[in-house]
């Protein structure tokens, strides 16, 4: 029946009737929201608010809150627009009342809430730019009013920019995130209030620009005062959820080192490493995985470290032999960020860091976590870098370890176990051989160079294959990796898009002419080995090291009478004359030779 009248009375224009009906229709929303909006729509009331949204019009405020009520409905939102609500609201922000504000603060956020035509129709009206003007003027104001006011207003801008860049760059542009920075601060005593901010940085903290503007800030201090004031298992999630992306940024994680998260973060595993609830398992991993994320950036990890005696960096370390597989991981993890630079992995393989990793593997053989056999693994390899402990991690027996997981069928551990190998064998001529006469690996390594579908696993399988024979200089190791099928592998490696893939294979090339294997030619005639170092030598992109390497092999196969021939047919002596004019002095050098052994031989 208010609907009628209000229709009615809206033509006559009667100030206090049209009041009654407004309270009426409000009534009738609170009691029955969805079927009163879907009467509102029907009877086209919508069309008949905009002039009572009239800034001077003492039915604004109701107006406005009548419009956010109908506006909660989905279906309601794209009539709203259609009608022509959002120029007039968008007004109305221009007021001094507060009743005024809230309510259209309201009004404007629900239009807005998953709706492309809600945001559009406000960014084209300029609402939100005059929300992050209140937003910054009004910050310093504590009282409860204006309180309520400034989280209606950061919903405002949630709903208006969630999961839209384009419009979360621009309140980024607007200077929104210094402002909800400085309303964390100041009003951290309003729990709606305070958030609504860490949705708003979430909403935002994803976007790279975002994170620039966030550094610039005292943010890092403030979600560490208010982390620790935390007791609900949501309220610390929450701010998890923010912390993770900003986390993302080095200079953040630097400052949220220095505001004391790690020990938060600490405290945090503390208390719940031996829960058994769905919370305790979830902040768990939240926290180590957050303490993980923190140690990427070179500044946060060094600071941590504190020359390998840092507290921190000791607690880390003690996950790794714990009894639950989210610290075990953590803790592999954080080694592995920890092993960044020379002197650090020096310091932990003196210290005894590889036998934990060794243990904590030698646990994960049967049926074993992949997660944590991947992590133990990317750790072992980092920490095989520096010459001076690839010998020690041999003698302590890694790549027997390591060789237990070769039946894996999991390519992220096929990856690291081949990169943790290829890094220890590296100038240990004794481990070369040894792992390269081993037929069992060598089998599996022929086996994944043709793991097409796994680009990772397939390269370091032929830079490992490649290894073996380059390190050991090895006829027994060339032996064992013809036998196993590998040259064919090793020759289309020297077709590689990588100049350094191609280099390792010509290099390893080298010594399968020099001993004493050239009854084993068939293999190279079938790979068409001639032919790729032709078109090697052809090819104006190839690197000066690949020209030189090529025809160091090309002189190197003379001595098969096949090979020999294939060189001759395909005129090889032209192709290097015209290299003795290369620019680079090695290559026009060995041009020159080879051009000398080539007229010999021909």
């Amino acid at each position: 029946m208010s609907l009628k009248k209000l229709k009615v009375t809206l033509a006559d224009g009667t100030g206090d009737s049209v009041e009654g009906c407004l309270d009426c229709l409000l009534k009738a929303l609170a009691h029955n929201n969805a079927e009163a909006s879907e009467k509102v729509q029907k009877m086209g009331v919508l069309l008949l608010l905009p002039p009572l949204l009239d800034p001077r019009s003492s039915c604004a405020p109701k107006v406005a809150n009548i419009i956010a009520e109908v506006a909660k409905n989905e279906f309601m939102r794209g009539p709203c627009v259609e009608a022509g609500l959002v120029p007039p609201l968008v007004q109305l922000l221009h007021c001094k009342d507060q009743e005024v504000l809230l309510q259209t603060g309201r009004a404007l956020g629900n239009i807005c809430y998953d709706s492309h035509e809600g945001r559009s129709a406000v960014d084209q009206a300029g609402g939100a730019h005059i929300v992050a003007e209140h937003l910054k003027s009004r910050s310093q104001n504590t009282d409860a009013a204006n309180g309520k006011l400034l989280t209606v207003f950061c919903g405002m801008l949630m709903n208006y920019s969630n999961d839209n860049d384009s419009l979360q760059a621009q309140l980024i542009n607007m200077g929104v995130v210094p402002t909800l920075v400085k309303l964390l601060a100041i009003h951290s005593q309003n729990a709606a209030l305070t958030e609504m901010c860490l949705v708003a940085f979430g909403n935002l903290a994803e976007l790279e620009s975002s994170k620039e503007q966030f550094a610039a800030t005292n943010v890092a201090e403030e979600l560490v005062r208010l982390f620790r004031k935390q007791e609900e298992h949501e309220k610390k999630e929450m701010i998890f959820e923010v912390l993770a992306p900003l986390a993302e940024n080095d200079v953040i994680k630097l400052q949220l080192v220095e505001a004391g998260l790690v020990e938060c973060l600490l405290e945090v595993v503390d208390q719940t490493v031996d829960g058994e609830r769905e919370e305790d398992v979830a902040q768990l991993k939240t926290a180590s995985d957050l303490m993980v994320l923190l140690l990427l950036g070179d500044e946060s990890m060094q600071k941590l470290f504190e020359g390998g005696k840092g507290s921190v960096f000791q607690r880390v370390l003690s996950w790794v032999p714990s009894h639950n597989h989210q610290l075990q991981l953590a803790g592999a993890l954080a080694v592995a960020n920890f092993a960044r630079n020379d002197g650090n992995c020096i310091h932990m393989v003196d210290t005894g860091i590889v036998q934990k990793l060794l243990e904590l593997l030698e646990r994960h053989v049967e049926e074993g976590n992949v997660t944590v056999q991947h992590a133990a693994l990317s750790a072992l390899r980092n920490l095989a870098i520096p010459v001076v402990n690839k010998s020690k991690m041999l003698a302590m027996g890694v790549a027997d370890v390591v060789l237990k997981f070769l039946p894996s069928e999991m390519p992220p551990v096929q990856f690291k176990l081949l990169g943790t190998l290829r890094m220890l064998i590296d100038t240990q001529v004794d481990a070369a051989e040894q792992l390269g006469t081993n037929p069992t690996l060598v089998e599996r390594l022929v086996e994944w160079c043709d793991a097409k579908e796994h680009a990772g696993v397939m390269g370091e399988s032929n830079r490992l294959l490649s290894a073996l024979i380059r390190h050991s200089r090895s006829k027994d190791v060339v032996r064992t990796v013809i036998q196993g099928g590998g040259v064919k592998y090793l020759v289309s490696m020297a077709t590689s898009e990588h100049v350094i893939m191609q280099n390792e294979a010509l290099v390893a090339f080298i010594p399968c002419f020099s001993n004493c294997c050239m009854h084993m030619c068939k293999d190279f005639l079938n790979a068409s080995l001639v032919q790729v170092l032709h078109k090697l030598l052809s090819e104006e992109t190839s690197a000066p090291e690949i020209k030189y390497n090529s025809m160091i092999l090309v002189c190197a196969i003379m001595g098969s009478e096949p090979l020999h021939k294939q060189v001759q047919d395909l005129a090889f002596l032209d192709l290097v004359s015209r290299l003795r004019s290369h620019e680079n002095k090695t290559v026009s050098h060995q041009a020159s030779l080879t051009e000398q052994r080539l007229t010999v031989q021909s």
